[in-house]
C-alpha cells in the first residue's frame, strides 16, 4: 500500500532550511547575533558560528492558541502576532507552516494505521480462505477437492476482497470532519440483493461491517422529496450533531426531564423542563399537532455491533421492524463512519410508520440519521426530521431527536435505551384507535423495545444448536430451520405491508349490512416468484371485541380451535406437523398445519402460520403453502419461490392500561382488544382482467362470517372464565 506520510528526517530537515533561509535574509540588513561590526568590516575575520533563536515558551503558547483558531493567518495577523510576541512576521510564518505540516503529517500516520489495520484484517481473511482450499476434501471420494468444487468459495474470497478495498478507498474522517465543506454523494450502483437479518452472520450474530443496500437518488431524489433544494449539507450534518447531543441526555436523565406515568411501567416527559433544557431543537410545535414522548429499556440478546449495523442498513432495519415500517429508503449517504465501521456515518432517510390497522393512516418522515460511538464505549444512532430545514414542509409528522443507546453487556447481549419523540397530527385516526394513539402505545418506544426483543429471540433461534430430537414435529435441522424461518419472514412482511392505510395503497370502503366497514384493494402481480399471478384482493376490517388480548391471541393461534372461525378449513381437522418455537412465550413459533378435509381436493392443503406476542401487540399470520414447495424448504432450499398469499390478525389492546401484564411482560390478562382482520385472495390468475363485483361480494362475505364466528367464540369464552 503506497505510504503518504512524511519521514522525521525530512520535516527536521525542512525546518533546519527555513531557519537558514531566515538567518541569511536576515543577515542582509542586520548585524547577525554574536558577530559585531569591525567582525564584519575585517574580511579576514572568520565568522563565529550561528546561533538558532530558540521560541520561549510563551510564545508557543500564543501561536498555538491561535493556531487553534485560524491555522492559516493572512499577512496582517502574522506582523500583528509578530509584534506582540516580539518575533519577525517570517518566523512566525514559518512556525506555522512547519505546524501544519506536523499536523498533517499526524493525520496522515493516524490514517495510514487504519489502513493498515485494515490491510491485515484483508490478509487474515486471504489466508483463512486459502487455507480452506488448501485442506477442502472431495465429499465423495475424500480426497483433495478440485478448484472447481471451491468456486464458491473464491467467489466469496472475491467480493469481500472488493468489498474490502472499495471501504479503504471510502474512509473518511467522522460526520463533525466535514462541516463546511463539499461532502461525498455516493450514487446508486451495482445494486446488493436485498438482505433479511437472517442472513447476517447466521442469524445476525457476525460482524459484516458495511454500507446499506440501497442509495437512491442522491443528490436528485433529496431535492425531490424536500421539495426544495435549498437543505446544505452542512446545516444537515449541525442538526444531527446537535440532536445526537440532546437524544443522549435524554436517554440518561431522570426527574424532572422525565416522571412517573400513570402506571409504573411507564414514564412521562415533562414538556416545560425540555423546552427549558433544549430551547434550541427544531422549531416551535406546528399548529394542530400534538406531542407523543416515550422512553423504554430492555436487554436483548443480539451483540452491539450487529444492532448498529442493521439500524444503518435500510433493508435489514425494515425487515426487522417490519410490523412498525411499511416503507423505509435511503435517499442519500452522506457519510459511511470510519474504518470500516459505523462511527460518524450519517445518512438521510425517508420511511412511513404504520399501525396494523386501515384505521390508522401511516406517518412518513424524512429525516437524517446519525450513528455516533461514544467515549464510554456505547452507540448511538439518532433521526431528526429535516422539517426545520424545509422553507414549506408539507408533512403531518416530524420527528424530534428520537433513536436508541446501546450497551454492549457480557454473553452477546446489549442494553437498548430507546427515545421515541414526535410532533404529529392525528387528527385523521379513527375514533376506534384513538386511545391507544393518544396513549403513546401506538408508535410509542415501547411498541420499538417490544418488537425488538422478540425479534432478536427469533433471530436467535437460528443459532439454537441444543434443539431435542425426540420432540415430534420439531425441525431440527439448520438448514431447514432457516428456510422455513425466512419463508415465514416474507409472509408476515407481505401481510403487514397489506393491512395498513399507507399512502402506496388505495383502499375502497364497502359498507355492510349491520357489520363493520370493510375496506378492500386490488394489486396486480406479474412475475414475481413469490407470490402466484393475477389479481390480488385485498380485505381488511378492524373492530373492538370485550375480550382480554391474551385469550383472543390463544384462541387464534390454537390449532383445535381453527375450525371454529375458518371457513376455508371445511371443518376439517387441523394438526400441526412441525413447528419452530422462536421466543420465550411459547406463543412465539412458526408452525406448519395440515388440514384433513373430508373434501378429497383438499386432502393436501398444508397452512404454513407465525403466530408471535409482545408487550405492545400479538399477531396470527398464516398462507396455504403447496406440499411440494415446503418439502424442499424444510430440506434447505431457496424459500424465495415459494408462492405465498397471507391472511390473519393483528390484536392490540384498546387503551394504555391493559397493554401489558407487569407480572409477567407480556400482552395483559384484562380490558379489551382492538383486531384487525385481513385476508389476500387471489381472484382471477389473468393480471390484465377486470375485478368482478361478484369477486368483491364474495371476499366481503367471507370476512364478514369470519369476524361474525371469531364474536361468536370468544365472548362465548369471555362469559365462562
Amino acid at each position: 500500500m503506497p505510504t503518504t506520510v512524511t519521514s522525521t528526517g525530512e520535516s527536521e530537515m525542512m525546518n533546519r532550511a527555513r531557519e537558514d533561509e531566515f538567518e541569511l535574509s536576515k543577515s542582509g540588513s542586520e548585524n547577525i547575533e554574536g558577530i559585531s561590526g569591525d567582525d564584519q568590516a575585517d574580511p579576514n575575520q572568520r565568522p563565529k558560528k550561528k546561533r538558532y533563536h530558540r521560541h520561549t515558551q510563551h510564545q508557543i503558547q500564543e501561536m498555538e492558541a491561535f493556531f487553534k483558531e485560524c491555522p492559516h493567518p493572512d499577512d496582517k495577523q502574522r506582523k500583528e502576532l509578530s509584534r506582540e510576541l516580539n518575533l519577525e512576521p517570517l518566523q512566525v510564518k514559518f512556525w506555522f507552516q512547519n505546524k501544519r505540516t506536523q499536523m498533517k503529517n499526524h493525520h496522515e500516520r493516524s490514517e495510514n494505521s487504519q489502513l493498515r489495520a485494515e490491510n491485515d484484517k484483508l490478509r487474515a481473511e486471504n489466508m483463512r480462505y486459502k487455507e480452506v482450499l488448501t485442506n477442502a476434501s472431495c465429499p465423495n471420494c475424500g480426497g483433495p477437492a478440485a478448484l472447481g468444487e471451491m468456486s464458491f468459495d473464491e467467489h466469496h474470497l472475491r467480493m469481500e476482497n472488493v468489498r474490502l478495498r472499495e471501504e479503504i478507498d471510502r474512509i473518511s474522517g467522522i460526520a463533525a470532519k466535514y462541516v463546511g465543506k463539499p461532502l461525498v454523494s455516493y450514487p446508486f450502483s451495482n445494486p446488493i440483493t436485498s438482505r433479511s437479518p437472517l442472513d447476517i452472520g447466521a442469524g445476525g450474530f457476525g460482524v459484516q461491517p458495511g454500507i446499506g443496500n440501497e442509495i437512491f437518488g442522491a443528490g436528485d431524489l433529496l431535492r425531490s422529496v424536500s421539495g426544495q433544494s435549498d437543505i446544505e449539507k452542512p446545516m444537515i450534518i449541525e442538526l444531527a450533531v446537535a440532536a445526537m447531543e440532546e437524544l443522549l441526555r435524554m436517554a440518561q436523565i431522570g426527574e424532572p426531564l422525565w416522571t412517573q406515568g400513570i402506571d409504573s411501567s411507564s414514564e412521562t416527559l415533562n414538556e416545560e423542563e425540555y423546552v427549558r433544557m433544549f430551547p434550541r431543537g427544531i422549531g416551535l410545535k406546528p399548529l394542530g399537532f400534538k406531542s407523543e414522548a416515550s422512553r423504554e429499556t430492555e436487554v436483548v440478546i443480539m451483540n452491539h455491533v450487529n444492532l448498529v449495523e442493521i439500524l444503518m442498513d435500510v433493508n435489514q432495519y425494515s425487515t426487522l421492524f417490519s410490523s412498525i415500517i411499511s416503507r423505509a429508503m435511503t435517499v442519500e449517504v452522506l457519510s459511511t463512519g470510519v474504518a470500516g465501521n459505523y462511527n460518524g456515518a450519517l445518512q438521510v432517510m425517508s420511511a412511513e410508520f404504520q399501525v396494523p390497522s386501515p384505521l390508522v393512516p401511516t406517518r412518513e418522515s424524512l429525516f437524517v440519521r446519525y450513528c455516533k460511538q461514544n467515549a464510554d464505549g456505547t452507540w448511538a444512532v439518532v433521526d431528526v426530521s429535516l422539517d426545520s430545514l424545509r422553507s414549506n414542509p408539507v408533512s403531518r409528522c416530524r420527528r424530534r431527536p428520537s433513536g436508541c443507546l446501546i450497551q454492549e453487556m457480557p454473553n452477546g447481549y446489549s442494553k437498548v435505551t430507546w427515545v421515541e419523540h414526535v410532533e404529529v397530527d392525528d387528527r385523521s385516526v379513527h375514533n376506534l384507535y384513538k386511545p391507544l394513539v393518544n396513549s403513546g402505545l401506538a408508535f410509542g418506544a415501547k411498541r420499538w423495545v417490544g418488537t425488538l426483543d422478540r425479534q432478536c429471540e427469533r433471530l436467535a433461534s437460528v443459532m439454537a444448536s441444543n434443539i431435542p430430537s425426540g420432540d415430534i414435529g420439531v425441525i431440527t435441522t439448520p438448514e431447514g430451520r432457516k428456510s422455513m424461518l425466512k419463508l415465514a419472514e416474507r409472509m408476515v412482511i407481505s401481510f403487514c405491508g397489506g393491512v395498513t392505510a399507507s399512502t402506496a395503497h388505495q383502499w375502497t370502503t364497502l359498507s355492510g349490512s349491520g357489520a363493520e366497514d370493510v375496506r378492500v384493494m386490488t394489486r396486480k402481480s406479474v412475475d414475481d416468484p413469490g407470490r402466484p399471478p393475477g389479481i390480488v384482493l385485498n380485505a381488511a376490517t378492524s373492530f373492538w371485541l370485550p375480550v382480554p388480548p391474551k385469550r383472543v391471541f390463544d384462541f387464534l393461534r390454537d390449532e383445535s380451535s381453527r375450525s371454529e372461525w375458518d371457513i376455508l378449513s371445511n371443518g376439517g381437522v387441523v394438526q400441526e406437523m412441525a413447528h419452530i418455537a422462536n421466543g420465550r412465550d411459547h406463543g412465539n413459533c412458526v408452525s406448519l398445519l395440515r388440514v384433513n378435509s373430508a373434501n378429497s381436493n383438499q386432502s393436501n392443503m398444508l397452512i404454513l402460520q407465525e403466530s408471535c406476542t409482545d408487550q405492545s401487540g400479538s399477531y396470527v399470520i398464516y398462507a396455504p403453502v403447496d406440499v411440494v414447495a415446503m418439502n424442499v424448504v424444510l430440506n434447505g432450499g431457496d424459500p424465495d419461490y415459494v408462492a405465498l398469499l397471507p391472511s390473519g390478525f393483528a390484536i392490540l389492546p384498546d387503551g394504555p392500561n391493559q397493554a401489558v401484564d407487569p407480572a409477567v411482560g407480556e400482552m395483559g390478562s384484562g380490558g379489551a382488544s382492538l383486531l384487525t382482520v385481513a385476508f389476500q385472495i387471489l381472484v382471477d390468475s389473468v393480471p390484465t382482467a377486470k375485478l368482478s363485483l361478484g369477486s368483491v361480494a364474495t371476499v366481503n362475505s367471507l370476512i364478514a362470517c369470519t369476524v361474525d364466528r371469531i364474536k361468536s367464540a370468544v365472548s362465548g369464552e369471555s362469559t365462562n372464565p
